[in-house]
Order: structure tokens, then C-alpha cells, then sequence
């Protein structure tokens, strides 16, 4: 008997990433407390590396950008920060942050 291919569902990446747009003010305060909030740029110090003072870690909480400007690390969006954050692939981080904020990860 031959068994049938059952494909996989996609994760709707540019869905997931587009809808927490709605909630990054939410989304860093949760992730990453004891920051800053200035105009779009939430501050805070880096919790991967021993960072003495909030500066060099932001993320813009209306397109997603973040970086590091101490190491140069960074990313486009909450997925990739939370990859990042969390040490997940992006195909899980896409899952959980999608689960965090309500929507389908999947298309």
C-alpha cells in the first residue's frame, strides 16, 4: 500500500510579521521590560550580552527594525528579534509571536 504525501502548512511570515506591527509598543515591553520609549524607538539593554546601560539596543516599534549597535546585530521585524531574543529558528519565533498576538501562523 502506498502511503500519501501530506504537505506541510507554510507559515504566513509577511502576515505574522505585518500584524505585530499592531503590537510592538506590547510586544517589547513583554519581551524585553525596563525599557525605553521614545517617539518609535524603544531602548533597552541588550539581555544577550552584558550590557551596562540601555543605548545601543533598539527597536522600532512601528516597522519592526531593530539592531544592536554595539555588535551590529539586527534584524527587519519581531520575528527575526525574537529568533534572536530566544534563540529560535524563524519558522518557531514566526509560531510563538503569532500565538502571542492572536493571528494564524499559518496560510
Amino acid at each position: 500500500m502506498r502511503r500519501r504525501y501530506k504537505p506541510k502548512p507554510r507559515i504566513a511570515f509577511q502576515r505574522v510579521a505585518r500584524s505585530a506591527l499592531l503590537h510592538g509598543d506590547t510586544i517589547c515591553r513583554q519581551w524585553l521590560p525596563g525599557g525605553k520609549l521614545s517617539g518609535s524607538e524603544y531602548s533597552v539593554k541588550n539581555p544577550r550580552r552584558m550590557d551596562r546601560r540601555a543605548g545601543s539596543f533598539k527597536i522600532n516599534i512601528d516597522t519592526g527594525l531593530w539592531c544592536d549597535f554595539a555588535t551590529g546585530e539586527g534584524g527587519r521585524d519581531f520575528i527575526s528579534l525574537g529568533a534572536y531574543l530566544f534563540s529560535l529558528s524563524q519558522k518557531q519565533a514566526a509560531c510563538n509571536l503569532a500565538d502571542m498576538i492572536g493571528v494564524d501562523a499559518y496560510e
